[in-house]
């Protein structure tokens, strides 16, 4: 099969499917509690927070769906709005019931703390929603910014979206006073889809606790009690926990801070690369993403053509999500990428396009 160099799923190493395929166990035995409860040090330091981490089979979008539901009561939430998984929150909120607000910037430009503040000074809102690392268009907010303005508004909550940069940067829940900062497994933690890792502030919880309407499936309440057991509240993929455990193995024995800096040289290397064919980068210098690069099309590259050629030397590429397919092309280098597998993907790009 050829090698993913898209952002998301990402690259799985064999060591990771070998964890994936362990025998299965019973989701209420003494041996899934010792799985759960023997990760949640390491989930915890990797969130920064003091909270628990809870886990969900679905995709990060249940959990997003689920922060609107716990956390909106009759107020409203504003969706801050920069690129195509953004953009979407806002539809998933007034299909929730919910009252929802847009605060939308033109696509490639990040979320600025000025906007934020003007927009929450109308007041009314219970909650705001950020994809911290927009990765149809490969950029990154300031996530300092954002929560220093946050803080003036302290009856609202922060709800973040962190898939593809949790792990890749420091994102220190608690300091920076994050309520729901969620991801999911397919990208920069590079395993396979469909496991959502969340923690929730003491704020958050008791928002919830008095919101009605949260459903079960997704209800913040139900993931507490039972983690307090070491539990989930309806039956977990095992197989992803499993995954899970042995990718904290991996991260721990680099060292998270060794983590980042790889993200940040991988990504750096691909800048260069970028650079050096004179081409553009979609994202303003200062706010482009540390996971994965989103480049502008200023030459006229085929891009259909140029992954059709890539993909015959063994690696997919991305060409441009939605209405940027074929303007822009992707360049991911999260997970387990290093800057040797890097360069060769690079050399492919390179050997295709002459």
């Amino acid at each position: 099969m050829p090698k993913l160099f898209i952002p998301g799923p990402v690259h799985v190493s064999e060591k990771t499917f070998r964890a994936f395929c362990k025998p299965m166990i019973g989701h209420r035995s003494g041996d899934f509690k010792k799985l759960y409860g023997g990760i949640q040090p390491r989930l915890k330091e990797l969130f920064q927070t003091e909270q628990p981490v809870f886990l969900s089979t679905s995709s990060a979008w249940g959990v997003m769906e689920g922060a609107v539901r716990n956390l909106v009561g009759a107020g409203k939430v504003l969706n801050c709005m920069c690129g195509a998984f953004s953009d979407k929150w806002l539809d998933v909120s007034k299909r929730c019931g919910k009252e929802a607000v847009a605060l939308q910037v033109e696509w490639g430009q990040p979320i600025r703390g000025e906007a934020l503040r003007a927009a929450l000074g109308a007041g009314g809102f219970d909650a705001v929603t950020l994809i911290h690392n927009e990765t149809s268009t490969g950029v990154m907010s300031d996530i300092r910014e954002i929560a220093a303005v946050m803080r003036e508004f302290p009856d609202v909550c922060l709800v973040v979206d962190t898939v593809s940069s949790f792990s890749v940067v420091p994102i220190p829940m608690d300091e920076l006073g994050i309520d729901v900062l969620l991801t999911g497994s397919q990208k920069a933690l590079a395993m396979p889809p469909g496991l959502a890792l969340f923690a929730a502030s003491r704020k958050a919880m008791d928002r919830a606790a008095k919101v009605a309407g949260r459903g079960y499936y997704f209800d913040f309440v139900e993931f507490a009690k039972n983690q307090a057991e070491d539990m989930t509240p309806s039956t977990p993929s095992i197989s992803h926990i499993y995954a899970l455990e042995s990718k904290l193995d991996d991260i721990f024995t680099e060292g998270v801070a060794t983590r980042h800096a790889r993200h940040a040289e991988n990504n750096a290397i691909v800048h260069e690369w970028v650079r050096g064919h004179g081409l553009d980068f979609f994202a303003p210098e200062g706010f482009r993403s540390k996971s994965l690069t989103c480049v502008a099309n200023n030459k006229g590259i085929d891009v259909a053509e140029l992954a059709k050629r890539v993909k015959e030397r063994g690696f997919v590429m991305d060409q441009g999500y939605g209405k940027l397919k074929g303007k822009t092309f992707r360049i991911s280098n999260m997970g387990d990428e290093t800057p040797a597998t890097m360069r060769e993907y690079l050399a492919a790009l390179d050997a295709s396009l002459a």
